[in-house]
């Protein structure tokens, strides 16, 4: 059996990671959503995530719980060791990724991938503030971070998710097929 591959899902606040993800998981009967460990309350309007003290948070990193971990906005992130079982039967694991921990990503796991999701900074605005978990301030900051530089050397296919969602999960699909070809 093939391996699966980790494909890793980046973008500013607002484009729409998490509901690309879902719904490409849910075409693809070999594909899971990675649940990462967060060191923050759940949210029940943000993604499915573990929370965790920093304490707990640290004392998991040590131990070597994580495949990848990283500190991002006064948080700490981890991907659980459990994804690589996933990988190991072959199934494809999505993940919402930091730009920093890319180029560990894609030197530790055979296959992978990111995949760059776009909008105009209007759109992200205004999806920013829907949602209404942010204050004006928040959003400005976020938005001031919209335009961030990948680091270079890394395979990235880029998806516009300004529009209709049904569109954009229909290109992430298609890169996603293409490569199983390869």
């Amino acid at each position: 059996m093939a391996s699966g591959r980790l494909i890793g899902v980046v973008g500013p606040s607002g484009v729409g990671k998490d509901s690309v993800m879902r719904a490409v998981a849910a075409q693809r009967a070999d594909t899971v959503l990675v649940r990462r460990v967060i060191t923050r309350q759940a949210d029940p309007g943000s993604e499915d995530f573990e929370p965790v003290s920093v304490s707990e948070f640290l004392s998991r990193e040590a131990g070597g719980e994580f495949l990848l971990s990283w500190a991002a906005h006064g948080l700490h992130y981890g991907i659980p060791d459990s994804v690589a079982d996933d990988l190991a039967r072959g199934r494809d694991a999505l993940v919402n990724l930091s730009r920093s921990v890319l180029p560990q990503a894609q030197t530790r796991f055979a296959g992978f991938r990111t995949i760059l999701l776009t909008a105009p900074v209007s759109v992200l605005a205004d999806r920013l503030a829907a949602r209404g978990r942010e204050s004006a301030e928040d959003i400005e900051r976020r938005l001031a971070r919209a335009g961030f530089a990948l680091p270079p050397g890394l395979r990235v296919d880029v998806v516009e998710n300004a529009g209709r969602l049904s569109d954009a999960v229909a290109d992430v699909l298609a890169l996603i097929e293409e490569t199983e070809v390869q």
